[in-house]
Parts: C-alpha cells; sequence; structure tokens
C-alpha cells in the first residue's frame, strides 16, 4: 500500500495549480533576459549611479533588485549581471572583491523579492498562501538591498581606489541620450508592476499573474523588436532545462517524505522537538543552524522538500507563523547560495568571469556580504513584524 501512496503525494505535488506558475515565471524571466532588457536597465541606471563612488557598483545593485523582480530566478541573473557589470568595473579599476561580491549577493535577491520561486516550493511544501509569502518577502528583501547599498557607499567614502568616478568625458551624457536610457526603465517597470500589481492587488492569483508575466515579457520584447522564433525557442528550452531539474528533485523528495510520514516520522518528530525542555526560540535557532549546515553542501530545493514537512509543523505546534517561518528559510538559502563549498551563485560567476580570477577569489568576495545576510536574517528572526507587517496590513 505504501508504493500507491508515494505516488499520489508526487502527482499531487506535480499537478498542483500554483505549481504551474514555476514553468511561467521561468519563462518570463528567459524571455526578458533574451530580450536585452537587462542592458538597457543597466545603461540606464548609469544616469542615476554615475557620478557616486562606487557608483557602478550601485548601479549593478539597483539593477538586480530590478532584475529580481522580473525573474525569480538566481542563476541567469548572475550570469548577465557577470557579463554587463563586471567588466566595466574592472575596467574602471574597481575592487576586485567589490566588484565580485556585489554582482553574487545582489543577484542572490532573486530567493527574497518576489516573484521567487523558493518561496513557491516553499508555499507548495508548507501548504501556505504563496501570494502571502510574496507580500511577506518584499521587505526583507529590499533591507537586505539596503544593506549591501550603505555598505559599498560607506566602503568607497572611506576609501575612494575602491570605487573610483568614471572620467568627466564618460559622465557626459546629452540630453537625448538621456532620455532614451530612460524609456529603457518603462518597459521593465511595467512588467513588475503588471506582475506583482496583479498579486498584491487581489486581482489575479500567483498563476495568473505568473500568466501575465510571460505576456508582459512577449510583449516587451516584441516592442523593442527582439522577439522571433530563435528568443522564444531558447527561452522555452530554457525553461524546460530548469524546470526539468526541480520536478525530478520534487519527485525523488517526494517519495522519501511519503515514506517517512507512513512510518510516522513527522508526528514522532513533532512530539519530539515540542517537549524539548528549551524555549522555542531555541528550537528556531537549531533549525536555522541546521539549514545553513545543509545549504553547504545541497541545493535549496532538496532543502526545502526534506526539511520543511518536517519543520514546519513543528513551527506551528510552538505557534509560530509558517510565513515568518517561510522568509527565514527563504533568508537562509539566499546565505548559501553564496557559501563554499558549494555557493552556485559563485560557480555562476566563474562561468563569464575572466580567467584571472580564480574560484578562490570568488568565495574570499561572499564573506563580507555573507555578514550583511546574516544580521538581516537575525533581525526577521527577533523582530517577526519585519516579514509578517505587510501581509497583514494587505489582508
Amino acid at each position: 500500500n505504501g508504493l500507491p501512496l508515494v505516488a499520489s503525494r508526487v502527482t499531487g505535488f506535480v499537478t498542483e495549480y500554483v505549481f504551474v506558475s514555476v514553468p511561467l515565471f521561468v519563462l518570463m524571466a528567459c524571455t526578458m533576459e533574451r530580450s536585452g532588457v537587462a542592458r538597457d536597465l543597466y545603461d540606464a541606471m548609469y544616469i542615476l549611479a554615475g557620478r557616486l563612488r562606487g557608483g557602478v557598483a550601485v548601479q549593478t545593485l539597483i539593477v538586480a533588485v530590478f532584475m529580481a523582480a522580473m525573474t525569480g530566478i538566481i542563476g541567469g541573473e548572475i550570469v548577465l549581471l557577470g557579463l554587463l557589470a563586471l567588466p566595466q568595473m574592472l575596467r574602471l579599476n574597481y575592487d576586485r572583491s567589490l566588484a565580485i561580491g556585489t554582482i553574487c549577493a545582489g543577484g542572490s535577491l532573486g530567493t527574497l523579492i518576489p516573484p521567487s520561486v523558493v518561496l513557491i516550493v516553499y508555499g507548495l511544501t508548507a501548504n501556505v498562501s504563496i501570494g502571502d509569502l510574496f507580500v511577506a518577502g518584499a521587505i526583507p528583501g529590499m533591507l537586505l538591498a539596503s544593506f549591501y547599498l550603505i555598505y559599498i557607499l560607506i566602503r568607497c567614502y572611506l576609501d575612494p581606489t575602491l570605487g573610483p568616478i568614471p572620467s568627466a568625458q564618460e559622465r557626459d551624457i546629452s540630453g537625448a541620450e538621456k532620455l532614451r536610457l530612460l524609456k529603457g526603465l518603462l518597459l521593465p517597470f511595467l512588467v513588475i508592476v503588471w506582475v506583482l500589481g496583479s498579486i498584491y492587488g487581489g486581482i489575479a492569483s500567483v498563476t495568473e499573474a505568473a500568466g501575465i508575466g510571460v505576456a508582459g515579457a512577449l510583449l516587451s520584447a516584441a516592442i523593442r523588436k527582439e522577439l522571433n522564433f530563435q528568443l522564444i525557442k531558447g527561452a522555452l528550452l530554457q525553461t524546460m532545462q530548469t524546470v526539468g531539474m526541480l520536478i525530478w528533485l520534487t519527485f525523488g523528495a517526494n517519495a522519501l517524505i511519503g515514506i517517512y510520514n507512513i512510518m510516522g516520522g513527522t508526528n514522532y518528530m513533532k512530539g519530539l522537538i515540542t517537549g524539548l525542555p528549551v524555549e522555542p526560540i531555541v528550537i528556531i535557532l537549531i533549525m536555522m543552524g541546521v539549514l545553513l549546515v545543509m545549504g553547504t553542501f545541497m541545493d535549496w530545493i532538496g532543502i526545502c522538500l526534506l526539511t520543511m514537512p518536517i519543520f514546519v509543523p513543528v513551527i506551528i505546534a510552538l505557534g509560530f507563523d509558517p510565513i515568518w517561518f517561510g522568509i527565514l528559510f527563504t533568508m537562509n538559502m539566499q546565505v548559501s547560495y553564496l557559501t563554499p563549498p558549494f555557493g552556485p551563485a559563485c560557480f555562476y560567476l566563474k562561468g563569464v568571469a575572466p580567467p584571472d580570477i580564480s574560484l578562490s577569489q570568488i568565495f574570499g568576495a561572499m564573506w563580507p556580504f555573507i555578514g550583511l545576510q546574516i544580521i538581516g536574517l537575525a533581525l526577521v528572526l527577533y523582530f517577526p513584524q519585519i516579514a509578517l507587517w505587510l501581509p497583514s496590513a494587505l489582508r
């Protein structure tokens, strides 16, 4: 009787209506990446940040926030930023560690800023509202982006050689050119408002908003005269490769958890942990430690599918909000994207970085940003309203 139950768990998970949003958001991201939107965004941000010390790093970080709000996936975002921003910062003699850390940390914001695929999978696994998770992730995501921004500006103010200002000739942009560059902000901004506004405003479900996003991405590509068969083919192939991996991992993890539940594992662990003679916050801290350690050698989806069916019932039994815990989990996975030896963000960047930048240099550049991520995680842990205020205000 166990095998049919395992099969029903697997099919039940992947046939969830909300799960359809995963390939749709990935397709939206792939279409936006291939249509040149990131390049236009990057050029437009130069108007706002080009005159600052560390301005190109600031420009890169702002683009990363925009891209996170348009894509929800990390790998492609870091590769794009590595191709666009890293050569520019190296040409201007930026400190290599600052340049590398900005790209990887900024690119990892896609785990938290909606529409995040990580939040979607957590919501399906924990059986909580994905719309509420998207709303809850907005403020913590912007909090981390603000930490990175302040860190870059302070370091470049204290040591101007870390982020030199471009020459006067490079900063001199005509009015017509500024207008052209600012037009590059319009389409990405409309797509973000189109997708997130429909979710936050209660106009569309997450899956419907994902479909709206795909339509917006295709329309943007058509307006830019970039829409063609090759773009659609490439975006579809990339989507199938990304989602195919997620689905197979989902099959395996759900089968394992199904067997675990049949054996009574969930009830046993819930009774064992809730019966410990310690404060509930200590249990949360232990869970965070387990997730941090697992993040050094496992991918986020495996961690989510293996641990959340065990952790979330305990969290609810202890009286905590699973939405808040979902944001903590997602911020924890953001740390794992930068942490050696696994650190996927570092490997993504290494694939497009100049040959003289070693993997050890990239990993070494991550530590200040990992520290900022842990500070952000601690703030949300001890002040849950950072994550929960906006969902409660919009209800």
